[in-house]
């Protein structure tokens, strides 16, 4: 399927800012089930990016504005190609990928995502509860859709219940929070079990039969190492596998690898509208 999306974040100042330097993550990757095939960024007050590859390999652009403004609008379109992703459900955990699960080469290639970050930490008595629920599976695929499926009937989506500083251990505490709050658990509960995982930002395209939900803003879900397989997407938010209608933005080991938008201005405080509109150009 091939998606075009706009991304649009206004940023109103409560007093007129000196200057500003930027950081965005708005360009979609591309991988063997993700194709770019456009993107555009419009900047108001204008300003030309530099872009580089950080160490996750997300496209990162930086901009400076050096006059006086009030409002900050940063708007990017982009057109991807998706290939549906095999079914996770369908894959044979073999003996040979359980030995490669096990072995040092594999904890080592993957280390930066099984060591815990200030987002992705639950406590002793969280993961007790977890697995009370839900077992010990030694099947890193089974033990991944089972703790999928265990937070989507367990957390309730509340956007008002947390924030972008919201850690895992505090969303567990509150069984609530958004699609962030949602996969920083995951997260954290599978890198305690050793299973190599990742956090992922990107769209959700949702049409008008769908119940799916996390398409008002950017959705954020889980990547899953499984030996012999390589990364698998899971969003614990809709309890689905990622198949065609995830868009990939950035990856990284939590919220603060994939920020969107940062940046540090002059200034006093400022009010942040953001828009997404995921369009597919199948059906048109």
């Amino acid at each position: 399927m091939k998606f075009e999306i706009q991304h649009t974040n206004i940023f109103n100042y409560e007093s007129e800012v000196d200057q500003s330097l930027n950081t965005i993550r708005l360009k979609p990757r591309g991988d063997e089930r993700q194709r770019l095939l456009s993107y555009r960024i419009a900047i108001t007050p204008s300003s030309l990016t530099r872009e580089h590859l950080d160490i996750w390999g997300n496209t990162v652009g930086t901009f400076y504005i050096p006059e006086q403004h009030k409002e900050l609008e940063i708007q990017s379109t982009s057109i991807v190609s998706i290939q549906r992703a095999p079914f996770i459900h369908r894959i044979h955990y073999s003996p040979e990928m359980q030995t490669i699960f096990h072995s040092q080469l594999f904890y080592e290639h993957y280390l930066p995502y099984i060591k815990k970050t200030s987002f992705t930490y639950v406590t002793d008595n969280q993961l007790n509860e977890i697995y009370h629920a839900i077992g010990h599976a030694e099947n890193p695929v089974l033990f991944s859709l089972n703790l999928m499926q265990y937070l989507y009937s367990s957390f309730e989506y509340d956007p008002g219940a947390t924030d972008i500083s919201t850690t895992a251990t505090q969303a567990f505490a509150l069984k609530r929070g958004v699609c962030q709050d949602f996969s920083h658990v995951m997260i954290a509960v599978l890198r305690a079990k050793g299973i190599p995982a990742r956090y992922v930002s990107g769209y959700l395209y949702v049409d008008e039969n769908s119940s799916l939900i996390g398409d008002i803003a950017t959705h954020a879900w889980v990547e899953v190492m499984i030996p012999g397989i390589g990364w698998v997407g899971l969003d614990p938010t809709n309890n689905v596998e990622v198949l065609e209608n995830h868009i990939i933005l950035c990856i990284g080991r939590d919220f603060a690898d994939v920020s969107p938008v940062e940046g540090v201005y002059t200034g006093g405080k400022h009010d942040l509208t953001v828009k997404v509109s995921v369009k597919a150009l199948n059906y048109l």
